[in-house]
């Protein structure tokens, strides 16, 4: 009986340490959001702004361009890229729709045209070396997430991204490495990355 005790006093210890979790997880990064500031632009590359979103689930919305192409969902890392790619290349992509993973083809060939953003596609470990301007595309939860790529060096890259959290830097640094005659970006979950021909 004093085991059977001890493991329902285990059991709830276990649920409430699980339970304390998820409120961090899900109720305190919203505490930390500034409403007021959603929609304000906390960044630019290239002339193409980056939007202050808030909570990382939160939408606000649909963006559309003037002609009717679908930039994505007000003000995910979608939205931005898409908005990236439309405003510095002219670029539309067949697919305007999908989660930030949903960009990247695995059963695609590396240096391969991926049909769907009408991009070249690099798999992370690629002979070829990610560029300035590369869409980074990294597997990091259930949707995924999407930036450009800012700067290059031969040991690390930057990335500029919209909608990485309340209290996240639109910009992140990660270390680049070559080896074996690849070009690996070592940072958690990076499938690969998406350029203009």
């Amino acid at each position: 009986m004093l085991l059977s005790f001890k493991k329902i006093v285990f059991s709830i210890i276990v649920l409430l340490m699980l339970l304390g979790i998820g409120f961090y997880h899900f109720v305190y990064a919203d505490l930390n959001v500034d409403e007021s500031k959603i929609g304000m632009v906390v960044d630019e590359f290239n002339g193409v702004k980056v939007y202050y979103n808030g909570a990382v689930n939160h939408v606000n919305g649909r963006n559309v361009a003037k002609d009717g192409y679908n930039l994505g969902l007000k003000y995910q890392c979608v939205e931005f890229i898409k908005r990236y790619y439309y405003e510095r290349f002219n670029h539309k992509m067949p697919d305007s729709y999908g989660h930030a993973k949903d960009f990247f083809d695995d059963s695609i060939p590396d240096g391969a045209l991926n049909p769907k953003r009408n991009l070249l596609q690099f798999h992370n470990g690629s002979p070829t070396k990610p560029q300035v301007d590369d869409i980074i595309v990294l597997g990091w939860s259930r949707y995924g997430h999407v930036a450009i790529i800012s700067k290059v060096t031969d040991t690390d890259i930057e990335i500029v991204q919209q909608n990485p959290g309340p209290t996240a830097s639109s910009r992140a640094t990660f270390p680049l490495v070559y080896k074996d005659g690849l070009w690996k970006i070592d940072a958690f979950r990076v499938l690969g990355y998406l350029r203009k021909r």
